[in-house]
């Protein structure tokens, strides 16, 4: 069936939020036009109103709608300690863990060649002057357990290295609590090549 046009717009806008197929968008595209206008405008002026009011801290690239974020902002956090994430969301879930007190550099991605994406599209050249001002001592290279973010993870821990910084990788493998013979074996591998002493 063919939609009108604004009806198609607003679909394929839809279809950008990540998991959003198709079916998916066309089913959120009719809750908003048909029951949940009140809605669709909330959520409308609050796009707009984030779009003009959310930037990036100029120290850690967090989002922000302020010069520095709340974490590169607060004194209690150890700046000799630095970790770089790919995305906001790895900074919200490490600090769901309540298990870090340092401060955050965001990629905004990692590298892939392939796509356009190389050291200058992931901030690079900004971590090199933040690793350059002298209080850094570690920097945890928390990027995904993946191709790319394993050649991104290698590539800054040269970068770290050459400054005398000490650069680690978080560790992966088996989860707290998980059984031998339903982890996959890619992540058992790791697992095995990441073992520590007791």
């Amino acid at each position: 069936m063919q939609h009108a046009a604004p009806l198609s717009k607003l679909i394929d806008a839809l279809r950008a939020l990540p998991g959003v197929g198709p079916k998916t968008a066309q089913r959120m595209a009719f809750h908003l036009l048909q029951g949940g206008r009140g809605g669709a405008r909330t959520l409308a002026d609050a796009l707009t109103a984030g779009l003009a009011a959310i930037g990036r801290c100029k120290r850690c690239r967090m989002l922000t709608d302020a010069e520095l974020c709340s974490i590169c902002s607060a004194p209690a956090r150890d700046a000799a300690l630095l970790c770089v994430v790919e995305s906001p969301a790895d900074v919200v879930a490490v600090e769901q863990s309540a298990g870090y007190r340092g401060r955050y550099f965001v990629l905004h991605g990692h590298l892939s060649p392939l796509d356009g994406v190389g050291p200058e599209q992931i901030g690079a050249r900004e971590l090199e002057a933040l690793l350059d001002s002298g209080e850094v001592r570690e920097v945890i290279l928390a990027t995904n357990s993946t191709v790319e973010g394993d050649a991104t993870a290698h590539f800054l821990g040269e970068c770290v290295a050459v400054r005398g910084i000490r650069a680690t990788r978080i560790a992966h493998g088996v989860p707290m609590g998980g059984e031998l013979e339903y982890v996959d074996s890619g992540t058992l591998a790791r697992a095995l090549e990441g073992r520590v002493s007791l």
